[in-house]
């Protein structure tokens, strides 16, 4: 493939992924807060997606696409695979099956960056690539073993809110209580929310803080994102898309429905998406990220406990 046509085939890409999540939001359809019904009725279970040959969860643009293609189809679990990955385990795909197209997104030297490196003496250019692949639910297919089709057990509705507690208190985040609104100082590097009491339903309170966590990740001490934005900017509309993709992810992951926290910046949120159809692409892996790193204290915290 010549390098043009990779460049066509990769902004078409971009601007196919875009162009439905943009669809989707003007039909008041957030993407990374998906219709969730309760799994006892038969709707999909939370969670992030996950390969069900290597239980790696996808991250990024991948989990909203995963999560779309799973309210979508009515599938009950979170569990995906490529044709190959089902043909390993013993089992797959029907026939007739259609697949789910996801991304896959990495950086590479060319070649003429390299010898123009080795001549100037200068770091070599790095160029982003991004291309399709195609997966499959693993209701689609036959024969796979019991693992790969059995979901992560699920936390019990009792169990969520204490998991939730125990998940921020792990992060060492100084978190402060009191007030009536909830927000990040990053200069100070604190967060305040308001009284647990303060919020109607409960859970809403452990949704503002996995937002605010989402904006304390962004810490220069942590993953170093530009903090430094006024209300109202667009730079403050993305760093707004990032906590509330984050939130999303955490409370999906925690076993809480996602809610949106700022439906208000919705047009921002559009402006910033129809601007730049990299911008959702760049929000969502900022996202995952910020999760990750947040429920990297969770799996800390079970190990230690383990050690103990």
């Amino acid at each position: 493939m010549t390098r043009r046509r990779r460049e066509r085939t990769r902004g078409d890409l971009y601007e196919e992924v875009t162009a439905r999540i943009i669809a989707q939001m003007e039909e008041g359809t957030v993407p990374w807060v998906q219709p969730w019904t309760a799994e006892e009725a038969g709707g999909p279970v939370l969670g992030l997606p996950q390969n069900a040959a290597t239980r790696r969860a996808y991250s990024g643009i991948n989990i909203l696409l995963l999560w779309g293609a799973a309210q979508e189809q009515g599938r009950e679990s979170q569990l995906w695979l490529t044709f190959k990955q089902a043909l390993a385990l013993g089992g797959a795909v029907r026939k007739g099956e259609k697949g789910t197209t996801i991304v896959y997104a990495d950086r590479f030297t060319p070649e003429s960056e390299r010898q123009k490196a080795e001549e100037s003496g200068e770091a070599a250019r790095e160029v982003a690539f991004l291309k399709r692949y195609t997966v499959f639910h693993v209701n689609q297919c036959d024969g796979l073993p019991d693992d790969a089709v059995t979901s992560r057990a699920s936390l019990s509705p009792r169990q969520i809110e204490p998991e939730a507690e125990r998940l921020i208190q792990a992060t060492g985040a100084d978190v402060r209580v009191g007030g009536d609104r909830a927000y990040y100082v990053p200069s100070q590097d604190f967060i305040q929310v308001p009284p647990q009491a303060a919020f109607r339903d409960q859970i809403n309170y452990y949704r503002t803080c996995f937002h605010e966590l989402g904006h304390w990740t962004g810490h220069a001490t942590r993953l170093a994102r530009d903090l430094a934005t006024r209300f109202g900017t667009k730079d403050y509309a993305r760093e707004e898309l990032v906590a509330e993709m984050a939130s999303a992810f955490l409370c999906a992951e925690m076993g809480i429905v996602p809610t949106v926290r700022h439906a208000d910046y919705l047009a921002n949120w559009l402006a910033v998406l129809r601007e730049d159809k990299r911008a959702i692409f760049r929000a969502a892996s900022l996202a995952s990220k910020a999760a990750d790193f947040v429920l990297s204290f969770r799996t800390q915290q079970e190990t230690d406990q383990r050690a103990a």
